[in-house]
């Protein structure tokens, strides 16, 4: 059964993307607003954002190494930004957007993979 440091910055890895999705890709639903409020707020969610980032990866490196946390990041990334493009923006996802993301996975597992 994994522990609480082996599981903590997989959950403050999700917490912060969803903030950094938001960040990065909210103000979409808002092209009337001035670029300026755009920046002003995204840096504002960034801002908690990295209150999540920062502890997930000083926690998550006492397991993980820091390529297994990138990569977790980029996965986690991954799957956030495709419900967000179609909860959020109504965007849909296609064949190809799948195929991409599981060699983005196969990738993964090779990074997580330990040989025996």
């Amino acid at each position: 059964m994994p522990t609480w440091p082996a599981i903590a910055p997989i959950a403050l890895l999700l917490i912060s993307n969803v903030f950094m999705t938001f960040a990065w890709y909210g103000h979409l639903k808002f092209k009337a607003a001035p670029l300026w409020i755009a920046i002003a707020a995204s840096w504002g969610i960034a801002l908690v954002e990295y209150c999540f980032a920062v502890p997930a990866n000083r926690i998550g490196h006492g397991i993980y190494t820091t390529a297994e946390l990138k990569t977790m990041q980029e996965v986690i990334t991954l799957a956030v930004f495709a419900a967000f493009s179609v909860l959020y923006l109504g965007e849909r996802l296609a064949w190809n957007h799948a195929v991409g993301f599981a060699f983005i996975a196969a990738g993964a597992f090779f990074v997580f993979y330990r040989p025996a």
